[in-house]
């Protein structure tokens, strides 16, 4: 029984993960695909396709799922949707920003950097999400 009561207090944030996984599987199912079947990564302008078509299937996935499994939100779709896209799309300038400080002017490794730069990502995600783009509207 404790851990069905451990799972309700911490749902949502247990939800988020989990999806932040399947989100994860999907953006690089998605880049697989486009870069085996009709992009050349060797390409520069096609791996930036690729790596662009990966980032709006899995954005789109994302939005479904927090929408239903993590937030429970009730709220209109368009409405909605934008806001996540704008706040995914500032956590993305977000990411780069960081990773040019960090590997391209502190000169610190890149992949230190990218695990430290997704930690504050995926916060950054779940606290525009649960607070500008899913929020709960106070009932008078």
């Amino acid at each position: 029984m404790k851990i069905k009561a451990l799972f309700e207090k911490y749902r949502e944030i247990i939800m988020y993960l989990i999806f932040g996984v399947l989100t994860t599987l999907v953006s690089i199912a998605t880049y697989f695909v486009c870069t085996k079947l009709f992009l050349d990564a060797n390409n520069a302008v096609q791996l930036q396709a690729a790596n662009i078509i990966a980032w709006i299937v899995s954005v789109t996935f994302a939005y479904f799922t927090n929408k239903k499994h993590v937030f429970q939100s009730e709220g209109g779709v368009v409405k909605e949707m934008i806001k996540f896209y704008l706040s995914r799309l500032s956590t993305l300038l977000i990411d780069m920003g960081l990773m040019y400080l960090l590997v391209t002017l502190a000169g610190i490794n890149d992949m230190i950097s990218k695990i430290a730069v997704n930690i504050v990502v995926i916060v950054s995600n779940y606290v525009l999400s649960k607070f500008l783009v899913f929020k709960k509207e106070k009932k008078d």
